[in-house]
């Protein structure tokens, strides 16, 4: 038995490794490696691998209307984050649902109401007998210990082979097809994290939910572009892409942050657009919480544009400390990050329908720290 000073390193052992086990590689990328161990020892030395990598094959459609691909690194479309529904389902199979427990409560309700009533009408019984048989006249009593009240009634102890009712039998069913159950859970995400897996990686195919052709990597960085310029009318010709297109703001800030190893996930449950992990929320929590900021490097592409970006303009004080005091509270640090859109009159036209545009944008960073007088005196 540990001591009480050393037992917190065994809480939770379990766990961690299962989660060490399924995270074990943080980007889709597998090595194999089949040479024997001494040899891999000898070639570490000298910083060199015979492992062979390998990427898995994953498909995706993109949906235009919710602006999301399906499959791989984003969140249960069932779930808050990790697709955990076909363990519900089979937990609740086992267990009583919420609306098991709710038809429970509402026959348990009316059994009382029926008891309390076959009380009220065996004591108005007892009165009438007595008034036939002595001539006295008692008024029923509405409380007492032989009416039963909502705190003093108990329901009746369920027979230990229950009839045989409907209900009854499609619990059976259930339990008997519980190994039957079919998982209707997909991973949900994002543009930014779809496109940073095809361009990056190459182990993710996506197709077109309308048309079920097989979309290149051009056809995704203008088609999610597209998807961004309002307002969408159907049938109409593509609009012209522009340099402040959100998705190229939000793709820049989302590759930036994934090529420093950071785990970038949304943050929408902060006030923020998002989150930075160092191996991801199953291990701990998010350490910067981050805010865009786009800037504009000729203010007239501003004043041209169509498109309203988010923190384009000013914000007042009050709402940043209000984001600050969120933050500050569950342990995070704030990052205003200022993504600078370059000027129209440097980035040729062409550059905007492949990725090489990103090249013209550039990402800067200010930490912001709550300000306490009690604790930052000196």
């Amino acid at each position: 038995m540990p001591s009480g000073r050393n037992r917190g390193q065994f809480k939770g052992g379990g766990k961690r490794n299962e989660n060490n086990r399924t995270y074990s590689n943080p980007l889709p990328v597998l090595f194999h490696d089949s040479s024997p161990r001494p040899v891999r020892s000898l070639l570490s030395f000298v910083g060199l691998s015979l492992a062979k990598i390998e990427s898995p094959e994953c498909e995706g459609f993109f949906d235009p209307v919710t602006r999301s691909v399906w499959r791989f690194f984003g969140k249960g479309d069932l779930s808050r984050s990790e697709p955990s529904w076909l363990a519900r389902q089979k937990s609740q199979r086992k267990n009583l649902t919420s609306e098991e427990v709710r038809e429970r409560r509402r026959l348990e309700r009316k059994q009382f109401k029926l008891d309390r009533a076959q009380a009220i009408a065996a004591v108005a019984a007892e009165a009438e007998a007595i008034f036939a048989a002595e001539g006295r006249v008692i008024t029923p009593a509405l409380s007492g210990p032989s009416i039963p009240s909502a705190a003093t009634w108990k329901p009746t102890r369920v027979p230990e082979e229950p009839p045989n009712t409907e209900a009854t039998i499609a619990l059976e069913l259930i339990a008997e097809d519980e190994d039957e159950l079919e998982d209707l859970e997909h991973l949900q995400l994002t543009l930014s994290e779809a496109f940073f897996l095809v361009w990056n990686f190459d182990c993710l195919t996506i197709w077109d939910s309308v048309t079920h052709e097989l979309m290149s990597v051009e056809s995704l960085w203008n088609t999610f572009q597209q998807v961004h310029l309002y307002p969408p009318i159907p049938d109409a010709p593509w609009q012209p892409l522009q340099l402040d297109n959100p998705f190229l703001i939000n793709y820049m800030v989302y590759q930036h942050y994934r090529a420093l190893g950071w785990v970038v996930r949304g943050g929408l449950k902060f006030c923020v657009d998002y989150l930075l992990y160092k191996r991801g929320p199953v291990f701990a929590h998010a350490e910067f919480a981050l805010v865009i900021c786009p800037v504009y490097e000729d203010p007239a592409d501003q004043k041209s544009s169509h498109t309203t970006l988010q923190n384009a303009t000013p914000f007042s004080w009050t709402w940043l400390s209000t984001i600050n005091r969120v933050n500050t509270q569950v342990q995070k640090t704030l990052v205003l990050v200022y993504v600078t859109i370059p000027s129209k009159s440097r980035v040729p036209v062409e550059a905007l329908h492949t990725p090489a545009v990103l090249s013209y944008f550039s990402v800067r960073e200010v930490v912001v720290r709550r300000f306490i007088p009690s604790r930052m005196r000196d």
